[in-house]
Order: C-alpha cells, then sequence, then structure tokens
C-alpha cells in the first residue's frame, strides 16, 4: 500500500484535502485511492475546503512569500489572490455561504509572531481586517458567535510549552462582540472550532496534544481523542466532523457520535524526491584532509566517508553509508589508515579503517565521548586528537581506546587544533573570556599546558613550520583603525600574522618582521613560547 506523511487535512461534504510531498491530494471521506490536485515549485499548506466543497482556499510559497491562492476542489489552476509578502500566511476557514475566505498574516504586524485575522473575496481584490486583534485561528458560529485563537498554532512543535505564549482561546459567545477569555487547564489550548453549544480545541495539558471541547461557557471539559503516542495535529471542521493528522495519518472525529476512526488512504505518488539521481559531490562537501605523502585526498560528504587521487582514479566510498553519518575524517601517519567520528550506534564513537575499500570500521572509543567538533591526528603515532561540546580538548590512543582530558574552557568550545611535527605537542585556541581567544600549546605526554598568546582580543588558526620551530597564527590584537570610505566611521578591518620560535618570538607587523630571543631561565613572555617546550 501506498502511504505518505499527511498534514492540514480539510474536510467538506464527502471529501478530504491534506498535503502531502507539499502538494495537495484529495479523497473520499472513506477512504482509498487520492487524487493529487497540484503540482508545486515552493510549498502548499492549510488547504480549506469552501462549505459547498466546490472550492480550496490554501497557503502557497510558488512566489516566494507565503500567500493565499484559491482554486477548484476538482482540480484547475491556482490563483493568488493576496500579495502582502507577510511571512505568515494562511487560511483559517470561509464565510458559510462560501464568498469570502478567512485568514490570518502578519504583513501588518510589527512582530513577526504576531498575526492578525483578514477576509478577502474569493474573486480576489484588497483583504479586510477583521480587527480583531492578534489571533493564529478564527471559528464562526451561529448567531454570529466568534471563536479565537491567541499565540499557539502548533503545540506539536514546543511540546508542553507553558510559557507566556502558550495558547489562548477567547470567545464571543453571544455575538455583541464582547470577547472573554476561557479559563482552560493550562495546556497551550489553540485551534478553536464551533460545533453546536460547545467549543471543541487542540490541548495538551495531559501530556499529549488531543481534542477536547467545553461549553461556552469553559466549563464541562471533556476529551474526545484518544492519542497516546503522536500530537494530534491542525484539526479543521466542516461543523460536524473534525479531521486531523497525527503522526502520518489522519483522523476523523464524528462529534455526533463521538468516535474517532483513522482513514486508509492510499497516495500513488512517482516519490521523485527518492528517486535515484546523482548530486555533485561540491555541492556537498563538508571537509577534506590530504594524505601524508600528499597524493589522495579524504573527503566527507553527504555523511559519508571517500578518499580519491589527486589527478587519475576513480572517488572510493568506504562503508556501506545511510545508516550512519561520518564526519572529520582524518588519516593517519602512516597513510594506510582513516581515522573519523561515527554515529552508527546511535552516539558518537572515533572509528578506524583501512584505506581499502573493503576494509571493515573498527570502533576505537566505547564510552560516552560527547559531540566531536575538531579533530587532528598525530603525524608520528597512532593518537588522535580532539574536541567536543563539553569545551574539553583530549586526546585517544588509538591502539587501546584510553582517553585522556589535556584540557576545558570555561567559556567556549576549544578550536583550530594542529599537532606539532614530532607529534609532541598539540596548539589550539583557548577562551578565557567571552570575546577573548589566545593560543595554548599542551605537551601530549604529560598534559602540561602553555599560554602562547596573552589574553588581549582574538588569537586563532595556529599551525606550525614543517620543522616545528615557528607557530604560526592570526591575531586581531593591533589596534589600528581604519575609516570607512563612505560614512567615516573607524574599525578594525586589519588582521595580522604572527609567529613564535620555540625559543623565542618571530613577529610580523605591516611590512617589517622583528626577532626577540628569549635567553636565560625558562619564563613566560608576552607572545612568547617558553624554553622548555623546545
Amino acid at each position: 500500500m501506498d502511504r505518505g506523511y499527511y498534514r492540514y487535512p480539510s474536510i467538506a461534504g464527502d471529501r478530504i484535502l491534506y498535503v502531502c510531498e507539499d502538494d495537495l491530494w484529495s479523497a473520499s471521506v472513506a477512504g482509498g485511492d487520492a487524487v493529487r490536485l497540484t503540482v508545486s515549485f515552493g510549498t502548499c499548506s492549510f488547504p480549506r475546503l469552501s462549505p459547498d466543497g466546490a472550492w480550496i482556499a490554501f497557503s502557497s510559497t510558488d512566489e516566494g512569500n507565503p500567500e493565499l491562492y484559491v482554486m477548484p476542489a476538482r482540480g484547475g489552476e491556482p490563483r493568488r489572490l493576496t500579495f502582502l509578502g507577510a511571512t505568515l500566511a494562511w487560511a483559517t476557514g470561509w464565510s458559510e455561504d462560501g464568498s469570502e475566505i478567512h485568514f490570518v498574516a502578519n504583513s501588518a504586524t510589527w512582530y513577526e509572531g504576531e498575526a492578525r485575522p483578514f477576509a478577502i473575496s474569493r474573486q480576489g481584490g484588497t483583504p479586510r481586517d477583521l480587527n480583531l486583534g492578534h489571533a493564529r485561528a478564527l471559528s464562526l458560529g451561529p448567531q454570529g458567535r466568534l471563536a479565537i485563537g491567541r499565540n499557539a498554532a502548533d503545540p506539536a512543535r514546543w511540546k508542553r510549552y507553558r510559557g507566556g505564549t502558550a495558547g489562548e482561546i477567547w470567545v464571543d459567545a453571544q455575538g455583541t462582540g464582547t470577547f472573554s477569555r476561557l479559563r482552560l487547564p493550562d495546556g497551550n489550548p489553540c485551534w478553536p472550532m464551533l460545533i453546536g453549544e460547545r467549543i471543541y480545541f487542540l490541548a495538551d495539558h495531559e501530556g499529549i496534544g488531543n481534542i477536547y471541547s467545553v461549553a461556552l461557557d469553559g466549563s464541562d471539559i471533556r476529551r474526545h481523542t484518544n492519542e497516546d503516542e503522536y500530537y494530534v495535529r491542525f484539526p479543521s471542521t466542516d461543523g460536524k466532523r473534525i479531521v486531523y493528522s497525527a503522526g502520518a495519518e489522519i483522523g476523523l472525529l464524528d462529534v455526533a457520535s463521538d468516535t474517532v476512526r483513522r482513514l486508509e488512504i492510499e497516495t500513488h505518488s512517482p516519490m521523485a524526491q527518492t528517486a535515484r539521481r546523482f548530486e555533485k559531490a561540491s555541492e556537498s562537501l563538508e571537509q577534506f584532509a590530504p594524505s601524508p605523502d600528499g597524493t589522495q585526498v579524504a573527503i566527507d560528504a553527504r555523511g559519508q566517508e571517500f578518499t580519491m587521487p589527486l589527478f587519475e582514479g576513480a572517488a572510493i566510498r568506504h562503508g556501506t553509508g545511510g545508516r550512519a553519518r561520518t564526519r572529520l575524517t582524518r588519516w593517519l601517519h602512516d597513510g594506510d589508515h582513516l581515522v573519523s567520528v561515527t554515529d552508527v550506534n546511535g552516539y558518537e564513537q572515533i572509528a578506524l579503517r583501512r584505506v581499502e575499500a573493503s576494509s571493515d570500521l573498527k570502533l576505537v572509543t566505547r564510552g560516552d565521548i560527547g559531540r566531536v567538533t575538531d579533530m587532528v591526528s598525530s603525524p608520528t603515532n597512532n593518537v588522535v586528537a580532539f574536541a567536543n561540546h563539553r569545551h574539553e580538548l583530549c586526546v585517544v590512543d588509538l591502539d587501546d581506546g584510553a582517553v585522556r582530558v589535556l584540557d576545558t574552557c570555561p567559556t567556549h568550545r576549544i578550536e583550530d587544533l594542529a599537532f606539532s611535527p614530532d607529534g609532541r605537542f598539540v596548539a589550539y585556541v583557548w577562551w578565557p573570556a567571552q570575546g577573548t581567544s589566545i593560543v595554548r600549546v599542551v605537551k601530549v605526554r604529560s598534559g602540561k599546558v602553555h599560554d602562547i598568546s596573552s589574553p588581549l582580543r582574538t588569537d586563532r588558526s595556529p599551525a606550525w613550520d614543517p620543522d616545528g620551530k615557528y607557530l604560526y597564527f592570526i591575531s586581531t590584537r593591533d589596534f589600528n583603525p581604519v575609516y570607512d570610505a563612505l560614512q567615516f566611521d573607524l574599525s578594525f578591518p586589519q588582521e595580522n600574522l604572527c609567529c613564535f620560535l620555540r625559543s623565542g618570538i618571530l613577529a610580523a607587523h605591516k611590512h617589517s618582521l622583528a626577532i626577540r630571543v628569549i635567553g636565560g631561565k625558562p619564563r613566560r613572555v608576552a607572545f612568547g613560547l617558553p624554553r622548555e617546550l623546545g
């Protein structure tokens, strides 16, 4: 059976309308085969069938921003009704005679999250502001009754939210224009629907979003659906029945009998999004690393690792792909092994494999190492240094999987790791305070840490020279203001490249070079590496 992910259902007469694959589909209330109504370049959402079932109002992004469109329910060309340039615009329903479409949009508000309700003729024209203030949902009842839902529209996006912008339902129960807020349980209520003498709505005060109803004065609350895994989402009504999506399915609540059933709908689609296609690797390239001898390159693209020669030969994909994501692939010093980060077991581990295409993956780490944010391999032995989201700098021995924490940072993630050519030290960027970074060097074996630069502004991107005598990095420590050519404001766009000797400092400033050699006993100096690192 062909199934899709069904959203935004609407009902009128014997037809169900819903969104699948970002397009509109129509099916019988009894279920069965569905018919595709649109083939859009953008996304369709919030369709609403007119009371006679002849027309569809919906939101579409075919021409950029979400705008309101209308089309025949039997199929045909959609016609654009609004030209608001809003970032939020969706249909909420129709007038009783089907001549007007009610919708909400944020085109006339100063805050993007605030929407106002409007009405527009099915033939088009200028939208009419309903002067109801902020609202995300709107429901008209008999005798001029009106209910509006404020703040919330989809509790499934922020489950069990109880903050200051939780949903509110306001009701004009007498049709006089005077509204009162319903005193409902603390459960983010939204999507009010006036049916008979009751107001139906969506809320999650019992843990999972379900459909409830109350009398017009907010009393006698009743629960009508029993979803226990997925939230009810985007309910709508024709005045007799309520349709909603839960998970990927559509549920139908018959108000008179108070019964719920699932609609068995088959969506026969070519599923173009899942068809085999050839992607340009350059558009999804995550990172690359050259081999130690410079003849090959390792690449991470689309969550998988590849190796390829620089000039001739095919790219080789390592692993089976699909089931896990691979990141931060690096070569080991021997040029025969690759080390990477994988989530094959549901959490991140450091893995090792030979370069041969058919080699098996060896998981090196077993425990929780956090989310790895940077990683570098030693140029001389089977050791890897990595930083994680916990602001830690760690090393792992690939032979036994032992992980040691070398340093932690109080304010920011450690960045820009760089092994020295002899594999004895790791240089990295460390943040003593927010907005201020320095370069540090740690000795891998002992874990002894040395500050290389002073906390003035920001230092980054440390790199060793091939002999390991100099450490280069980029710094913004020079206060050299430059006038803006248009408005004459002063700013500091220029950065400096600094270089440190293991026994002193070589600093490049503008077009001049200065060398300062540190002699005597080992001591820490401004911008200098202590001699004990040599």
